[in-house]
């Protein structure tokens, strides 16, 4: 029987991909403790709901203001180090937050200032650590990997950490932001056990000006199909799903009756879902082909949306949240995978950065859509406009799913003889979405 670090980690997947994950599973965790922590700061300060909001707004605006500039930098200089460097910064700009709060002189706007810098260094540290895990694992091997990547997110930055930032604000404001700092300082340090990794190597026209280089990464993007379809999907599905999530927690305690507790049990739900998709990732690799993967997850987010429109229970609902835990955390490390597989290692950065780029817009578009809509129709509007557009965007894309799934890995000469052969369902060349 396999030990419990062959299960999480599998030895195959080498040493660095070992030192890779605990850094990210650490800093996740210190993430997870200010995804609590920080709302309960601001609230302490302000009472102005703007400010509050301008607080969540800070988790996606740096993306859209530095995202492509951080792609451009990931592809153009020693990754591991760049993300070592940025997240260094991050513990310092979170260290001067402790010593503010420790001396009482923390203001809103002090917070609001360093949430925006911690954030655009977190653009930079995402960027370059999203390029680290294809250039230490195998294609093959990309999808166990994103699928343990995807677990610390879960169990870290989603389930332990909220509840510790929130038990240790309680014990004092300053206590979450303290063991954050120590989390993000321990991620520096394991990713330094990395090997160095090299600068990813240009041709003479890709050296100039970022602008430049983000200009290159884009202009490859237009005429790659494959790929340019995924980021379609990613930034039109994450509009649709982000129109009722922004109104979730009146959805939950108003229309649902359930109460904050109910509210937060709906999100543990989905992370209970989560962690059972995860580790039965490699099964499904296996068994299932990523075409039929990427079918079936799109097929669920549609009835998903078309489930919570027409619920009116509370347990109806903990069933759906569950298998939206289940079908997106499949989708998550699928369609990560296939990125990572179908664009060059000299890309790699900025490619990654228009995804995010992507999510982020999304997610601004339909938390905006979604909150007019609950505004003049009622809190199930927002569910309606998610199934028409999930819909509509799934019968436009089924076709293309093909082309998607029959696209060749960008490889290096090295595992192209390796790959060849990986004919099984699901194995090497099946690419499915972000």
């Amino acid at each position: 029987m396999p030990s419990l670090g062959e299960l999480i980690a599998p030895r195959r997947l080498g040493t660095d991909f070992r030192w890779l994950l605990a850094s990210s599973w650490t800093s996740n965790l210190g993430d997870g403790i200010a995804l609590a922590a920080a709302p309960l700061l601001i609230a302490s300060l302000t009472s102005s709901p703007v400010l509050v909001a301008a607080g969540a707004m800070m988790q996606f605006l740096p993306w859209l203001l530095f995202g492509l500039l951080a792609g451009a930098v990931a592809d153009h200089h020693d990754r591991r180090r760049l993300v070592m460097l940025a997240n260094g910064l991050r513990a310092v700009i979170v260290a001067v937050l402790v010593a503010f709060l420790v001396s009482g002189q923390a203001t809103v706007w002090l917070v609001l200032a360093v949430a925006f810098l911690y954030g655009t260094a977190e653009v930079f540290a995402d960027s370059a650590g999203s390029t680290l895990l294809p250039m230490l694992v195998k294609p093959a091997d990309l999808g166990i990997g994103n699928a343990r990547m995807q677990a610390g997110y879960l169990v870290a930055n989603q389930l332990a950490g909220p509840p510790l930032g929130a038990f240790l604000f309680a014990v004092g404001s300053f206590w979450p932001f303290v063991l954050q700092v120590l989390c993000v300082a321990l991620a520096v340090l394991l990713i330094a056990r990395i090997a160095r990794t090299p600068v990813p190597e240009h041709p003479d026209s890709e050296r100039g000006t970022k602008a430049h280089a983000i200009r290159e990464g884009l202009q490859w993007l237009r005429h790659n199909a494959p790929v340019r379809t995924l980021v379609i999907i990613i930034l039109v599905f994450n509009v649709t799903w982000a129109a009722p999530w922004g109104v979730l927690v009146l959805y939950a305690t108003e229309h649902l009756g359930m109460g904050p507790v109910g509210y937060g049990a709906l999100t543990t739900a989905a992370a209970l879902g989560g962690i059972i998709a995860i580790f039965s990732f490699g099964w499904l690799e296996k068994h299932v082909s990523f075409a039929t993967l990427m079918r079936i997850c799109l097929s669920l987010e549609v009835l998903m949306h078309l489930s919570f429109a027409l619920t009116t229970s509370p347990a109806v609902a903990f069933a759906i949240m569950f298998g939206f835990g289940l079908y997106a955390f499949v989708w998550g490390t699928i369609s990560t995978t296939v990125r990572q597989r179908l664009v060059p290692m000299q890309l790699q950065g900025r490619i990654a950065s228009v995804n995010m780029v992507g999510v982020f817009g999304g997610l601004v578009i339909g938390q905006f859509i979604g909150g007019i809509l609950a505004q003049v129709w009622g809190l199930t509007a927002p569910w309606w406009f998610a199934f028409g557009g999930s819909l509509i965007t799934l019968l436009l894309v089924w076709r293309s799913i093909s082309h998607i799934a029959a696209a060749k890995p960008v490889l290096d000469a090295d595992d192209a003889e390796e790959v060849a052969g990986e004919d099984e369902p699901g194995a090497g060349g099946m690419p499915l979405i972000d």
